[in-house]
């Protein structure tokens, strides 16, 4: 039964309240919904918070999830989309001028300066980007998901997300070109 859900007996299973499978599922699942949330709100602390909640939604709700509904992926997926737009939404109280940085203690303070401040403007540039820009971005580019599962994900067409992309590469490409950085720069 090829077209089975690659995670339905695992979710099964932690329907059933299963330890090992749920050990298993954070495993497997956490490395991705960190870096989704990572990128959409640019704070560790608070993507570690949306991947805590998306699990918790989890424990709660395997045993009622029904494979051939949606991909389990997509469910959590959209979860946490979901929870980051609540963050961010919340946010427009209390605006940040700038993201946190991350320091790296077993870097000597003066290595890779560089490479660091080309991160740093790019996570700004996409930062300040608009929101479903942003999403489809981070869900093609950054969470390797195709475009066809990436529009189903957001709820629009294919068409509708390539334009979705276009727009975000070109406004992408203005941010960084304003800020210094650009793909001509060696």
């Amino acid at each position: 039964m090829s077209d089975r859900d690659p995670d339905a007996e695992l979710i099964e299973r932690v329907g059933r309240q299963d330890p090992a499978a749920v050990r298993s599922l954070v495993a497997r699942k956490l490395p991705r919904l960190l870096a989704l949330a990572m990128r959409m709100l640019g704070d560790r602390m608070e993507a570690e918070d949306i991947a805590q909640e998306v699990f918790v939604r989890i424990w709660k709700q395997a045993s009622l999830w029904r494979e051939g509904d949606a991909k389990f992926d997509t469910w959590i997926h959209r979860v946490a989309l979901n929870l980051c737009y609540d963050r961010l939404r919340s946010r427009r109280e209390d605006p940040r001028d700038e993201l946190p940085e991350e320091a790296d203690p077993a870097a000597p303070p003066d290595a890779g300066l560089e490479a660091r401040a080309q991160d740093e403007r790019v996570r700004a540039a996409l930062a300040a980007l608009p929101a479903r820009q942003r999403e489809a971005l981070v869900l093609c580019y950054y969470q390797e998901m195709s475009n066809i599962d990436a529009a189903a994900l957001m709820g629009i067409t294919v068409d509708a997300l390539e334009s979705l992309l276009a727009r975000a590469r070109r406004n992408l490409r203005a941010q960084l070109a304003g800020s210094g950085l650009s793909k001509d720069k060696s």
